[in-house]
């Protein structure tokens, strides 16, 4: 993931029936922010230590060890091991590390160096040709590193460098390069600390890229939940999908974020095992929270009056591809997926509160398209049009 999971949270995991509470870490803008304290302690103060505190946003005290350190006359150096608690983040146990050196300018610089991308793109927290270093993150640096300034009556100018040695081989599996970002990673955080399991890394990145895509001029966004969605996009419909966004299970979060970006459209193009869950108001498609799938099949097609025996053989279905197939065989898919197709409409719509137009291809890989919604047609014909001009 492109984020990094940031707000702290207590959080409860359950195996064998056993409650477990899972272990906080801290974000690489924490790491950043002790590793530059830590160095210029020992730039000014020509000793070296091996670990540096730091109190973060919720009031707790971190004291981390110090890794690689490194004083010589003209600089200092150090290392902070990343670590992510017991939340599955891309960057646990990467090494964080600060260059600090003095200048003959009066105020405290943070740049990037090996392995800090850098912003090639408009709509980020950075401007454009800046090191991707968050604005909390290089708030922090500034104030830990301004605090051992005035302790040791120091007030001419440091450089703050950070860096990351694996920073550009981990960025190449994150968001980092659709965003714009090369080189490396981010260094992110907003209160210090990685809350565990956390679905809101991926819905932090979702609408930075949301964000993005307006700051580039685009006003039609063309979102598909995975692989499937883009496949079926570019193969079925010949649409470039560079610009596709996806979206995973969270569709709810999308249609807010476009709503509160103002974008003109949405066309959402998905496989049936996952958009059909729609057409129940069911916004977050991921199985923990709802799997009504042959149930929306089922009532459909019972309203399209099918026998109930048909309708027992629907919810034993396994997957929506043998319902839809199924339905094929019968010869009424066309029928029940268009019922579905408008309670979709419907509830898309009084997602975005009416304020944007949208579209919902649903399709299925063994029969093909399964229905549309009211402007799916259009909005497909302006995204093959954009392509053009």
């Amino acid at each position: 993931m492109f984020y990094e999971r940031i707000e702290l949270g207590e959080l409860m995991s359950e195996k064998q029936g056993i409650k477990k509470k899972l272990r906080s870490g801290f974000t690489t803008g924490t790491c950043a922010a002790v590793a530059a304290k830590a160095a210029a302690s020992m730039l000014l103060t020509k000793e070296i230590i091996s670990q540096e505190t730091i109190k973060i946003a919720n009031g707790k005290t971190l004291n981390l060890p110090l890794i690689d350190v490194q004083l010589e006359v003209d600089y200092a150096s150090c290392a902070v091991k990343k670590d992510s608690g017991d939340d599955p983040d891309i960057t646990n146990g990467i090494l964080v590390y600060a260059t600090v050196t003095k200048a003959k300018h009066e105020s405290i610089t943070v740049g990037g160096g090996t392995g800090v991308g850098r912003v090639t793109k408009p709509g980020l927290a950075c401007k454009i040709g800046e090191a991707a270093i968050n604005p909390v993150p290089r708030e922090m640096i500034i104030a830990e590193v301004q605090t051992v300034c005035t302790k040791h009556n120091y007030s001419e100018g440091l450089d703050v460098v950070i860096s990351v040695p694996e920073g550009e081989e981990i960025a190449r599996k994150t968001f980092n390069p659709r965003l714009g970002i090369i080189g490396g990673i981010s260094i992110l955080g907003t209160t210090g600390i990685v809350e565990p399991m956390s679905d809101k890394a991926w819905t932090d990145s979702l609408y930075l890229e949301l964000r993005q895509q307006y700051a580039l001029g685009n006003r039609n966004l063309l979102i598909c939940p995975g692989n499937y969605g883009q496949k079926f996009t570019k193969q079925s419909l010949g649409i470039d999908i560079r610009k596709a966004v996806k979206c995973s299970n969270f569709i709810g979060e999308v249609l807010d974020y476009a709503v509160d970006l103002s974008f003109d459209s949405l066309l959402l193009i998905g496989h049936s095992g996952k958009l059909v869950k729609l057409g129940a108001g069911i916004m977050n498609t991921h199985s923990k929270f709802a799997d009504a799938r042959m149930e929306v099949i089922a009532l459909h097609a019972a309203l399209q009056g099918i026998s109930s025996e048909k309708v027992q053989r629907l919810m034993a279905c396994n997957t929506s591809e043998e319902a839809a197939l199924f339905l094929n065989e019968e010869g009424i898919a066309d029928q029940v997926f268009q019922s579905i197709m408008d309670k979709i409409d419907y509830y898309v719509q009084k997602r975005v509160q009416s304020k944007i137009k949208t579209g919902v291809l649903l399709f299925s890989n063994e029969v093909g398209v399964l229905g549309k919604t009211q402007y799916t047609d259009e909005l497909i014909r302006l995204h093959q049009i954009s392509e053009s001009v």
